[in-house]
């Protein structure tokens, strides 16, 4: 049951993470536009749309995201430190109210945020991502989603590999194609073409110009044509790697992709890997900033709240460029994604129990 202690914590907590995220917003909008205002005007980009799809339904969700742990954190220690200022918290540790009990309507509050925040990393930021990612392809930077340079190899089944020199995500073409078939060690076909054409109707590759080589031990024979269609166990998306394409997939057709990753190694495991346990074990941070920042701030201070808030800012953003540098860590040196998630939580939750012991009982 909850107390009326608990019922002014818990409001006093959501009511704060509110009006935060309310600040946030405009931050985040004002600092945006002024950023891409160029690039909206350059490729006319209807304002109706830039503020109803892109930041409404697209940039916002994706920063407040984001920023959540620093948005928590600054809640929770601006409320508290207030109201260790005016002496509320003394007098209900006086009162015979223990510190873990006192920590209680925070916990409870942390949950739901974190109940919040796990379902949107689930079902709903993805779709929001989507809708972000689709609009700057078209009205922020259109050249920079069109096509990849960079050869693709893929293993398509235990005995398919593919390569493809350079894709057109925008028209769907493959140049410079080839699909070799293995018996083993041995290969039994290797197939070239100039060009590969998804037929989005037929849901089939068009391969056109093509030669195929045939091997059956010293036996050889070749075939050559102008245009045939073939099931290839591969997609148009399969070759989308530009930035943010992984935060825009839903967790089914993330699943699916990683599974894919396992036979095809691709080289993208890692960036599939981090974003899947980004989505699972972020929402986390809301009970460890919870408990760092209750910890940092319940005793009452000379000069009033602002030290405390100081001090809360600082870790909130020590928080989230540590997450980066793991994340980095983990792309580029070859940390397993898992240990570059679980860093900077479990480094956090000791700090914040190291607090909570020398928080003032």
């Amino acid at each position: 049951m909850l107390n009326i202690i608990d019922r002014y914590i818990i409001k006093k907590y959501l009511s704060t993470f509110v009006f935060t995220v309310g600040i946030f917003i405009v931050v985040i909008v004002v600092f945006d536009v002024s950023e891409k205002l160029d690039d909206f005007l350059k490729n006319k980009a209807p304002m109706s749309r830039v503020f109803f799809e892109y930041y409404a339904l697209g940039s916002i969700p994706f920063f407040l995201n984001m920023l959540t742990p620093l948005i928590n954190f600054v809640a929770v220690i601006f409320f508290t430190s207030k109201m260790a200022d005016q002496t509320e918290i003394v007098p209900i540790l006086s009162g015979g109210m223990s510190f873990n009990r006192f920590l209680r309507p925070y916990m409870i509050a942390a949950g739901l945020i974190f109940t919040f925040t796990l379902v949107s990393n689930l079902w709903i930021i993805p779709y929001t991502n989507k809708i972000k990612v689709n609009f700057e392809s078209v009205y922020v930077k259109p050249h920079k989603v069109s096509t990849t340079t960079l050869s693709t190899h893929m293993q398509i089944d235990s005995n398919t590999y593919v390569y493809i020199d350079n894709f057109d995500t925008k028209r769907n073409v493959g140049f410079n194609f080839s699909l070799e078939k293995f018996d083993g060690d041995h290969m039994i076909e290797k197939l070239m073409a100039q060009r590969i054409t998804w037929d989005s109707v037929a849901t089939k590759w068009k391969i056109e110009d093509y030669t195929v080589r045939k091997i059956d031990g010293l036996r050889e024979t070749m075939e050559q044509g102008t245009a045939r269609d073939t099931t290839l166990d591969m997609l148009p998306r399969d070759f989308e790697v530009y930035d943010d394409v992984f935060t825009a997939m839903d967790t089914k057709e993330l699943n699916e992709r990683i599974k894919k990753e396992e036979t095809r190694g691709t080289g993208m495991m890692t960036d599939l890997l981090l974003e899947r346990y980004k989505r699972y074990m972020g929402p986390f941070s809301a009970f460890i900033l919870t408990l760092m920042g209750v910890s940092l701030s319940s005793k009452k201070v000379r000069g009033g709240i602002g030290l405390s808030l100081g001090i809360g800012i600082g870790l909130s953003f020590a928080f989230i460029v540590l997450v980066q540098f793991s994340t980095m860590f983990s792309l580029k040196g070859g940390l397993p994604p898992l240990i570059a998630m679980l860093i900077p939580n479990v480094l956090f939750l000791a700090l914040a129990l190291w607090l909570k012991y020398k928080a003032p009982k």
